[in-house]
């Protein structure tokens, strides 16, 4: 049976940056990096944006270049999946039947796209966005369509809607509640996107459920709302969240949540078993304590940074400011903070040049900002999180005023 000092299971993000970690900080020991999908470790946010949109080949979205696993002693076993996990053994099983053993496995899985349970979810052009291979069923689907109904008001909905009116489709956007991007921002940037998705093309429908997907010899032909009314379709696009990938540990008795929990230094409570990434639930202080997980490449990174210092002698707790961008046609949304919570706002710049940030507050303290177009203010802007602006509200608001030196002066 091979045997690795490392074992990685996830060849996303955070499972490659943090076996590139290790090789930074000279360990020395064997590294492997299991992955369920046939290639070498890719960035997932770009297959929603540039991939989608064709700007980027697949080569440019790779993490690394191929060559460099090999150079760097790094073995990828991809194409399997671990089905079962053997704390007291040190031991993991794969699809195919083959065991690895390891001394310290690290579970960077992320999560698979949460799927429609309704009637005709089933149907072949129904298609998420997880996946290259994803992405490449869908990129084909859409040579022969023209009407797609897009399920989903969030990053992923808004951003492939963004993409298809680029290919020229007709689009209907259908979100369940009654404002786009509600579980990450505020209503002032809903209601901007909104907009802006509309003057492009796409028919935004809010609060709007469905209820089932028509189909005709197997395919998509319309999605079915509550309502009744039927939305000619000739594929159907879902961007409803995911389900973390967890399941195997669960089976070996971690403590789960909503992900696998893991303390200040990304470790399970299973023995040598670290989790990071999209799948791990964390007590994150910009969430003021709550256990939460971050979808982001920002929480990748720096978790994957945690454990490879960890595993060679540095103790350093995760504690990152948390970010997170969106391309959606000419603009660019840089995210610093979690929004989660606020109780006020304040708008600096001139939404209606599309040209602003949105400055979220908890009890006077400054929590997140989210800046559209404006990119000083997202770099200038992490330095004012945690800060009370009480008596500085006014030059919060002034983009004469520079964020850099508003947080200085407070």
């Amino acid at each position: 049976m091979p045997y690795y000092h490392v074992l990685i299971v996830g060849a996303g993000h955070a499972g490659a940056q943090v076996a590139v970690a290790l090789r930074q900080r000279g360990f020395e020991g064997t590294i492997a990096i299991v992955g369920d999908e046939p290639e070498p470790p890719y960035e997932r946010p770009p297959l929603s944006k540039d991939y989608l949109s064709g700007d980027k080949s697949f080569e440019r979205i790779l993490i690394r270049p191929v060559e460099f696993w090999s150079q760097k002693k790094i073995d990828l076993v991809l194409g399997v999946k671990v089905v079962r996990v053997n704390p007291k053994e040190s031991t993991v099983v794969l699809d195919n039947g083959k065991a690895l053993g390891f001394g310290r496995l690290i579970w960077a899985t992320g999560g698979t796209a949460r799927k429609l349970s309704c009637a005709g979810h089933d149907l072949a052009n129904v298609h998420y966005i997880r996946t290259r291979a994803d992405v490449d069923h869908l990129s084909r689907a859409l040579a022969g369509a023209s009407k797609v109904v897009v399920i989903g008001g969030g990053y992923i909905g808004l951003e492939a809607a963004a993409v298809l009116r680029k290919h020229g489709k007709n689009v209907v956007l259908v979100e369940a509640m009654d404002r786009v991007l509600a579980r990450v921002a505020g209503e002032d940037l809903s209601r901007f996107y909104e907009k802006e998705h509309r003057e492009h093309g796409v028919d935004v429908r809010l609060g709007t459920l469905v209820d089932g997907i028509e189909g005709r010899d197997g395919h998509v032909t319309g999605v079915r709302l509550a309502d009744g009314e039927v939305l000619p379709a000739d594929l159907a696009v879902v961007g409803i969240g995911i389900i973390p990938a967890v399941q195997p540990l669960v089976d070996a008795g971690a403590k789960v949540g909503n992900g696998v929990e893991v303390d200040e230094f990304c470790r399970t409570t299973l023995p040598d078993i670290f989790a990071i990434g999209d799948c791990a639930a964390h007590s994150n202080r910009y969430a003021r304590g709550a256990s939460i997980r971050l979808e982001c490449v920002q929480n990748a990174n720096d978790q994957a940074a945690t454990v490879a210092k960890f595993i060679t002698g540095t103790q350093e707790h995760y504690d990152a400011v948390p970010w997170f961008w969106s391309n959606q046609y000419d603009l660019k949304l840089q995210t610093v903070g979690l929004s989660t919570g606020f109780d006020d706002t304040v708008i600096r710049g001139d939404v209606a040049e599309r040209e602003f940030s949105v400055i979220y507050l908890h009890e006077g303290k400054v929590i997140a900002l989210d800046c559209v177009n404006a990119t000083r203010d997202y770099v200038q802007g992490k330095s004012l999180i945690g800060k009370n602006i009480a008596g500085h509200a006014a030059a919060l608001a002034d983009r004469t005023v520079p964020l850099k030196d508003l947080a200085k002066a407070i």
